[in-house]
């Protein structure tokens, strides 16, 4: 991997231009994920179906995860956020894994058989559409600005995205073959990647950094990604 850096022909003006994209993209997310939660834990509940409910729940995590970044980026300087947020995101990584492994677990040892739910249905194909253009979307721009933050937040947006193909492949099996245990096993294995990206994010990542942080504990973020001898590359 590289190290996160902004461009250096990066203007102050590009620069402000990036910043109002993420912050629009992060409302966006947080906007859409705030509907999805209240339609999937009112559909779940009456269809009583674990997967759609944790898929709501799951989409709360992903607001506080956007949140953080909204909250950083109304900063004035926020480079020098990026090591608090990123925190708060891995920590949105772990409770994502800790609910997700938790209800699958449960799911697989009651044997609870969700309803058919059309609404969940559509609802989680159309977050499988969503979800990967808004991550790559914020990726793109956080990577031009060298946001670590930015960066890893849009890692959680792709594994919602994950998450929700997994609960629709699960809710259509169910529907059509009765297999109640589909949507559990795929979310043992989100649970995984979860978990990978939260460490990554709580340790700053190795060669997700930005230029900020490297600042902040140049050291640090030398050793971890260079081995502590080969100077840094930019690109990612």
């Amino acid at each position: 991997m590289h190290l996160l850096m902004a461009s250096p022909t990066l203007t102050d003006e590009r620069r402000r231009t990036l910043h109002r994209r993420i912050k629009l993209i992060v409302a966006g997310t947080i906007g859409y994920n705030l509907i999805e939660a209240v339609i999937a834990i009112s559909a779940g509940t009456i269809a009583s179906s674990v997967a759609l409910i944790g898929f709501g729940l799951d989409s709360t995590i992903e607001v506080l995860s956007a949140a953080a970044v909204a909250w950083q980026f109304t900063r004035r300087d926020p480079e020098r956020w990026e090591k608090p947020t990123l925190r708060v995101i891995a920590v949105a990584f772990f409770a994502l894994a800790a609910y997700v492994s938790t209800t699958s677990v449960l799911t697989l040892l009651t044997q609870a058989r969700p309803e058919h739910s059309t609404v969940g249905i559509v609802l989680t194909a159309l977050s499988v559409v969503i979800m990967p253009l808004l991550s790559y979307a914020e990726r793109r721009a956080g990577r031009e600005v060298g946001s670590a933050t930015a960066v890893a937040d849009s890692k959680q947006t792709l594994i919602c995205a994950y998450l929700s193909a997994a609960v629709l492949a699960g809710l259509v099996l169910n529907s059509l073959f009765g297999w109640w245990w589909a949507d559990a096993v795929a979310g043992l294995v989100i649970v995984v990647f979860a978990i990978r990206e939260g460490v990554e994010a709580w340790q700053g990542d190795t060669c997700g950094m930005s230029v900020g942080m490297i600042l902040e504990d140049e050291h640090a973020g030398e050793d971890h990604c260079h081995g502590g001898g080969a100077a840094p590359s930019s690109g990612s």
